[in-house]
């Protein structure tokens, strides 16, 4: 492969872009709660009206289904109307939602809710990374690893006051409440929302990336493109399952109610993990992407998917332990939140930022194709009568996915820019 010297940059980033990324975390932010704060109503639910878990579930499933499928068809419209349109319907939705969910008596009505805020947060979530990938090509993984963060650690804020209402019998009340809140705070942060106008961005001097945009339809000629479909929906499949069932986990293994005590305070296991969990998530997409930035996307991937793989094996383990449970589910969400900053910003490297939107759209269907295994983990743990069987299956594929980093999506990354005549930056030789 011929390498030859980076072009000095030809634009200078501007300062109002700093503000962009700001208005994009906090959207994110106010949409996590939707897919992180489910787990906490799932009992009560059951306990109100009945219902089998696994039927429960499916409204997660449609959440999430609805959320990753329509994301190229709002990668459309980020194109056609601008990011502050999208995300101010998306806020409506997310709002509608939940307040939806708090008039629900019926399965049909919950899962309504998650058709709503399927749409609702898809349109939030892919408009602020698209911003986030396009005002920051320099700082790709750090951008929308930061941006992402938002969207794994925001539930960490209102963890506690959501369990404190469910707790207190209302789990209707915190529906209805927060439904309110977090659309607000979404709908007011999208008015200040734009994309960057020709030459306000500068291109990064570390990573290979493409100068070249590519349509949706040349990107999904490429085999690199279904090479990290694949990694994505292995990688994905663990750490969502955790999100929508470490409730029911924590309950099934006997932790849900022991208090950790720290001394300065005690709370019971289940919160406690939520709340790190939270915190590990939002912290692992801009630490990864940041290092991703530094070292390539390829090995990052491979040090975050092993760490993974290894975690979820141990949690299986270990997971009857509630300290081990509390330590071993942070170490997953550590290791797991940094996908949707990696692949996202490894999409952009590739194809471009121009049709991003679209292109990266399709690429996050994955999550959509993993949620369609949270039922069928219901249903393999009462097959098998414990979560272990569960965690190893999903656990394997972390490392599967681990492998293909290094040794398929590496060489051909490598293939795909030098067929293309990319720009090889300098700082890359140092890391080649």
């Amino acid at each position: 492969m011929a390498l030859t010297a980076a072009a000095p940059p030809t634009a200078k980033p501007t300062v109002n872009r700093w503000l962009q990324l700001v208005l994009g975390v906090a959207c994110m932010v106010a949409a996590a709660n939707i897919q992180y704060a489910w787990t906490l109503f799932v009992p009560e639910i059951q306990k109100t009206f009945g219902w089998d878990r696994a039927a429960i579930q499916v409204a997660f499933t449609i959440f999430v289904v609805v959320q990753t499928w329509l994301t190229p068809i709002e990668g459309y419209f980020i194109d056609k109307y601008g990011p502050s349109r999208v995300v101010m319907f998306g806020g409506l939705m997310t709002g509608l939602a939940w307040i939806i969910n708090s008039y629900a008596t019926s399965l049909t009505g919950f899962y309504m809710g998650s058709v709503a805020g399927g749409i609702g947060v898809g349109c939030v979530y892919a408009t602020c990374i698209n911003n986030a990938l396009k005002w920051f090509p320099d700082k790709r993984g750090l951008a929308v690893g930061l941006t992402a963060g938002g969207y794994g650690a925001g539930s960490a804020l209102t963890i506690i006051p959501i369990a404190n209402m469910i707790s207190q019998g209302s789990y209707a009340q915190a529906f209805f409440t927060f439904g309110l809140i977090q659309g607000g705070i979404i709908m007011l942060a999208a008015i200040g929302l734009r994309g960057p106008a020709k030459g306000e961005v500068v291109y990064s001097t570390k990573v290979l990336q493409t100068r070249r945009d590519y349509t949706l339809r040349e990107a999904l000629r490429t085999p690199v493109f279904w090479v990290m479909l694949l990694m994505f929906t292995c990688t994905v499949t663990g750490g969502l399952m955790a999100v929508a069932q470490l409730g029911v986990i924590a309950q099934d293994l006997g932790v849900k109610e022991f208090q950790v005590n720290l001394y300065f305070f005690a709370m019971a296991a289940l919160p406690f993990a939520l709340m790190l969990d939270r915190v590990m998530n939002g912290i692992s997409r801009p630490l990864f992407g940041y290092i991703s930035d530094r070292i390539g996307r390829e090995k990052t991937m491979f040090i975050a998917f092993s760490m993974e793989g290894i975690g979820i094996v141990a949690l299986g383990y270990f997971g009857t332990n509630p300290w081990a449970f509390v330590i071993l589910s942070g170490i997953v969400f550590l290791a797991w939140g940094e996908v949707y900053s990696l692949f996202s910003a490894t999409a952009a490297d590739t194809f471009g930022s121009k049709h991003i939107g679209k292109i990266y759209g399709v690429l996050y269907c994955a999550k959509g194709f993993a949620a369609l295994f949270v039922p069928v983990g219901n249903l393999l743990m009462q097959a098998t009568g414990t979560w272990a069987t569960v965690l190893y299956t999903v656990a394997v594929m972390d490392l599967i996915a681990a492998f293909l980093a290094l040794a398929v999506l590496r060489p051909m990354l490598k293939r795909h820019h030098a067929a293309q005549g990319n720009v090889q930056p300098a700082g890359v030789l140092a890391h080649a």
